[in-house]
């Protein structure tokens, strides 16, 4: 039977140690956002009804005089204040989400890197928001009198609690969503995927798409597919532009900059190793070569 190198096992150790590592730090990072999330999430709860009550602004003024949104589901009065806390949260919440994962994949960053990283993070975290800004104030007046107009005398349009916040959140996560495509359009440009003039060439495509993911992402009414659209048209070309103007100065920089920035990485798990098994077999030839000079001068006294 072949004897198996202690050496060996230690390597494995070794490898799998960094992996264990990295694990484990993500496992607390993301303890640390669920532990965020739900103490802002309690401390939401005290204030639920009133919450809900500022939340349903936009539909309270389409209502029929005197009328009052309806409570169908048993337990709605309770379990939908408590998700629209759970939700606010989670948004409030946002750019602590993203604060722990740029902690997290930072160290692996190059330094040009980390400087055109991070102003992508913080755009897109204002980004979201602006579009969930645009969504309340923009497009769910102009909705709801939209949809209140089409109610027939007959009918007493008084919409659940329930409906009402499914229908928000869904355009609140599209139009969140829709405002970050200058980004994505920089981030395309920057990596080499495309190019402003290919972009550009293909703009009437995107306006269909636009228009298409419109339609996907809001309810079957014409006016929020065409505000989603719109804006995401809009921010296309603001990304085209941004992104010409980064590539530009990209180009520009000096080549230097990269090899520093290489110079300054730290190693991987593998040439650590090399060079440290180099460093030993170094040290283990420096000291045969001491042990045979002491034996020479041994046998000439």
């Amino acid at each position: 039977m072949s004897k198996k190198n202690p050496t060996d096992n230690d390597q494995g150790v070794d490898q799998e140690t960094p992996f264990l590592s990295h694990l484990v730090e993500l496992r607390d990072r993301l303890l640390r956002i669920v532990g965020v999330v739900l103490v802002l999430t309690i401390a939401l709860m005290a204030v639920a009804n009133d919450l809900y009550y500022y939340f349903s602004l936009p539909l309270q003024g389409y209502l029929p005089e005197g009328a009052k949104m309806l409570a169908i589901g048993v337990i709605s009065p309770v379990f939908t204040p408590f998700k629209l806390a759970l939700i606010a949260a989670f948004f409030l919440s946002v750019p602590y989400i993203l604060h722990q994962l740029w902690s997290f994949i930072a160290p692996g960053l190059y330094q040009h890197e980390k400087k055109l990283a991070l102003p992508l993070l913080v755009s897109s975290i204002i980004l979201f928001y602006l579009g969930m800004a645009f969504a309340y104030y923009v497009v769910f007046p102009l909705v709801f009198e939209f949809t209140s107009s089409f109610a027939s005398e007959g009918i007493d349009y008084r919409p659940d609690i329930t409906s009402y916040l499914d229908f928000s959140i869904k355009l609140f996560f599209a139009f969140g969503v829709a405002f970050e495509v200058p980004i994505a359009t920089i981030m395309l440009i920057l990596a080499g995927i495309t190019t402003p003039d290919s972009l550009a060439q293909k703009r009437p495509y995107i306006i269909v798409g636009a228009f298409v993911v419109g339609m996907l992402l809001t309810p079957p009414d014409i006016i929020s597919q065409t505000l989603l659209a719109l804006p995401m048209w809009l921010l296309f070309e603001i990304g085209v532009i941004f992104g010409r103007v980064m590539k530009r100065k990209r180009e520009e920089a000096p080549a230097d900059e990269g090899q520093a920035d290489e110079a300054e990485t730290p190693l991987s798990d593998e040439e650590m190793e090399a060079e440290f098994d180099q460093a030993i077999a170094e040290e283990e030839a420096l000291g045969k070569g001491d042990n045979t000079d002491s034996s020479d001068d041994t046998q000439k006294d």
